[in-house]
């Protein structure tokens, strides 16, 4: 690891979800740098807002996390939800999976595992 070179990044709107000191310390544990969108431009980064937003309203919205194992099962499931039964348009009506699996299995890797 190359100090100051973080591993990987993430990138996340303002939505106070995204600026909690537990999500700085995650990703500072993990060297995973949070790469903010402009305060104001929406439309800088389409896709993080749409998902940033699929995300809070089918998931942070909808669920009561009663415990941080319970918050990281339903989480999961969404997960699994969106990447593994959800097509998507922007991906030929493939779901996240079956993309990889087609198309940049190296690539996508190379983010995710980190």
């Amino acid at each position: 690891m190359v100090a100051n070179k973080p591993l990987a990044s993430i990138t996340v709107d303002h939505g106070t979800e995204f600026t909690s000191k537990a999500l700085e310390t995650w990703a500072w544990e993990r060297d995973v740098k949070l790469d903010f969108i402009r305060p104001g431009k929406p439309t800088e980064k389409g896709h993080i807002e749409s998902f940033n937003g699929l995300l809070r309203d089918e998931c942070l919205n909808v669920n009561p996390f009663l415990s941080l194992a319970d918050a990281r099962q339903k989480i999961e499931a969404w997960r699994q939800d969106y990447n593994h039964h959800r097509p998507h348009g922007s991906l030929g009506h493939l779901t996240s999976a079956e993309y990889v699996d087609r198309y940049d299995k190296e690539a996508i890797s190379k983010v995710t595992n980190f």
